[in-house]
């Protein structure tokens, strides 16, 4: 998604809660600044297709695809996060948080980069994604060309970095399933 500043003033984290509890859209919060997260056309139909896609797979082996409208608690970057799409296999686990259901057991986040998020989904965002237990899986996925990175846990300090494009196939270790990049994009780029 993309993120557009839409407070100046710092702002504490009950006030946030309390804001994001009453807000229209998707707010998120970093160090006292709350940030309005939308999305382009393209951005949209790469996380709906994909959506698509893992469902189809995932569902039958009793895994749950979330879209972003479902927040995930974060322990290093408090108090949640909306990544475009999180998957749970086995008994999603919630925490009561701002008056809703967060996440607390996703094996897999994706974020779909724009300009205004990449440098942060690479960076500070996917070292804070790291403090939750759970993860295994990262996958980010270009909006503006058929481009794929996976970062795949080796254990607490070791990520694998992938690099996939259009005609290839990447596996998801931890889903034990193969997503094609041409079809992660088809219709859209």
């Amino acid at each position: 998604m993309s993120a557009t500043q839409i407070i100046n003033q710092q702002m504490t984290l009950e006030e946030y809660l309390d804001f994001d509890a009453k807000a229209e859209g998707l707010y998120e919060y970093f160090d006292g600044t709350v940030f309005e997260m939308g999305a382009s056309p393209e951005h949209a139909e790469i996380q709906s297709s994909l959506n698509a896609i893992l469902r189809a797979q995932l569902v039958p082996k009793g895994c749950k695809v979330y879209p972003s409208e479902l927040g995930v608690k974060v322990p290093s970057l408090l108090p949640y996060r909306y990544p475009d799409l999180t998957i749970v296999c086995g008994k999603a686990e919630f925490e009561e948080m701002g008056g809703f259901k967060r996440l607390l057991n996703p094996i897999l986040i994706v974020e779909v980069l724009s300009d205004s998020t990449e440098k942060f989904d690479k960076g500070d965002k996917f070292k804070a994604y790291k403090s939750i237990p759970s993860f295994k899986e990262y996958l980010l996925i270009s909006q503006d060309k058929r481009f794929v990175t996976l970062y795949t846990k080796y254990d607490e300090k070791f990520w694998f970095q992938s690099e996939y494009e259009a005609g290839e196939t990447l596996k998801l270790e931890s889903l034990d399933i193969e997503l094609s990049v041409n079809e992660i994009y088809e219709g859209i780029i």
